[in-house]
């Protein structure tokens, strides 16, 4: 496979980074995950606008912007010959001395990775309450960035079996998101989902759902939640940018009924409506 480096689209065996590079040494590096489906980058003015966000709390000079990234992907997928692929775009900080430093970083490193990826079809999957707890973020809120060690413990605490999710509570004890995924259930035909103060990545396609929510009149509520309210809910499911709606048929051995559930088709299909008019934000679509 061909990825982008700083400028220039190479073979993924070519690529190099500086053992200097703060992104390797201190973890000063954030990356959005998104599809591209026949060619089009779903949402990816929202994936460009929160990765902005998040370098400037990192003290990140970036000069990319929507147009430009445009231009490298339909470059990567004409290199790899495909249309359909899953993208990381990735802005780590670049080199610089040894120690902690307090000055902006100038020159980052941008990488731009690619893999296949097939058409998107609607998964079901069992979601496991997990004994690790999410951690608290870094600074005031989740960025999403290259500190990943508690996503990768709780990962072996459920192992590799793709048809599982586990779902993380935070230290209070709250429901708090999935390993790669944010959380929704239903419960009297009313979605729930976690307040972001619990320490959650505010995903771009959670942000999303909850748009379609309110074009489809249904209500839902945000806040603070413990695991039995989840537990006993009516339907349920888990959101990210490359599985989008994955509903669950199962929680700790609850059954649920996965792709069954009436409200979790009407929100599945209104994505799947929408991504078809291959949106660039949400804002679009209210």
């Amino acid at each position: 496979m061909y990825v982008y480096i700083n400028g220039e689209i190479i073979d993924q065996n070519l690529v190099k980074i500086s053992p200097f590079d703060h992104g390797f040494m201190y973890g000063l590096g954030l990356f959005e995950t998104f599809r591209v489906d026949e060619g089009h980058p779903f949402l990816l003015e929202d994936h460009i606008h929160r990765l902005k966000k998040g370098l400037v709390e990192l003290n990140i000079k970036w000069d990319y912007d929507t147009n430009k990234i445009v231009s490298v992907l339909d470059q990567l997928l004409k290199a790899n010959g495909l249309s359909h692929a899953y993208i990381r775009l990735n802005v780590s900080a670049g080199t610089g001395e040894v120690g902690l430093q307090t000055r902006a970083y100038e020159s980052p490193t941008t990488i731009i990775y690619i893999k296949p990826l097939a058409k998107s079809h609607m998964l079901e999957k069992e979601a496991v309450l997990l004994r690790t707890r999410r951690n608290t973020p870094e600074g005031s809120y989740r960025l999403k960035s290259h500190h990943y060690l508690n996503n990768i413990l709780a990962k072996r605490e459920i192992g590799d079996d793709s048809s599982k999710e586990g779902l993380f509570l935070n230290e209070q004890g709250f429901v708090c998101e999935g390993i790669v995924s944010n959380i929704f259930w239903i419960k009297n035909r009313v979605v729930y989902t976690p307040d972001s103060g619990t320490g959650l990545l505010n995903g771009i396609t959670r942000e999303f759902v909850l748009t379609l929510l309110q074009k489809l009149n249904i209500k839902y509520e945000v806040g603070y939640y413990e695991k039995e309210t989840l537990i006993d809910c009516d339907e349920a499911f888990v959101t990210n940018s490359i599985q989008e709606v994955v509903p669950l048929i199962g929680i700790n051995g609850q059954v649920l009924p996965g792709g069954k559930g009436s409200i979790t088709n009407k929100v599945s299909d209104l994505y799947q409506y929408y991504k078809q008019k291959k949106l660039w934000s949400k804002a679009e679509v209210l």
